[in-house]
């Protein structure tokens, strides 16, 4: 009987662990956006928009693309990342098979990169790049950099053109018809 208690406890532990990211994190991360100098509108593929500094709700298991403007300023786009964070490899010693799948589905492992986004921008007319900045404000690399570090992983959720893996195509314009002057017909002598 008792060897029967012992396995109704592990089996009611591991339905009840199931999960534990998603209720410990949530599926969603309040994300921080700071830029130098402040009150930068920046748009996320998302279709959410704010002005920095700010804070913004994003779903973890999502790819994104911050588009970063502010007048004055060369504007510029950051690549977030979602990754898996440490949670996961516990949750499946601990919560077992359910657990991690049902996390693991609904991203709430996850966590996103850069984390806070913090983005020291350039003046038009002046030389450099864009700096992608830590917590505590120091120079982690160039914006640019970055975006090439993780590009090929994020163009596969958002795409190869708004990861910046190939320049958006030019709208066409319509082609211009032929005005031809008409041809006198052969004289029939």
């Amino acid at each position: 009987m008792h060897k029967f208690k012992l396995a109704a406890l592990a089996a009611l532990s591991s339905v009840a662990l199931s999960g534990c990211a998603t209720v410990i994190n949530g599926t969603s991360q309040d994300y921080k956006v700071k830029t130098d100098p402040s009150g930068a509108t920046v748009k996320f593929t998302n279709g959410s928009t704010c002005v920095s500094p700010c804070e913004i709700s994003l779903k973890r298991r999502h790819d994104t693309r911050a588009d970063i403007t502010r007048d004055g300023y060369k504007p510029v786009y950051v690549l977030v990342q979602s990754k898996t964070g440490g949670a996961a490899a516990g949750n499946i010693l601990l919560g077992g098979l359910v657990g991690g799948v049902v996390d693991g589905s609904n991203g709430s492992t996850n966590f996103l990169s850069p984390t806070p986004l913090s983005v020291k921008l350039v003046p038009n007319g002046a030389e450099g790049e864009a700096q992608l900045l830590d917590k505590k404000d120091k120079v982690i690399s160039t914006v640019q950099a970055h975006n090439d570090k993780v590009r090929d992983d994020v163009a596969k959720t958002i795409g190869v053109e708004a990861a910046g893996k190939i320049a958006p195509t030019p709208v066409a314009a319509p082609a211009a018809e032929a005005t031809a002057a008409p041809q006198p017909a052969p004289s029939m002598q």
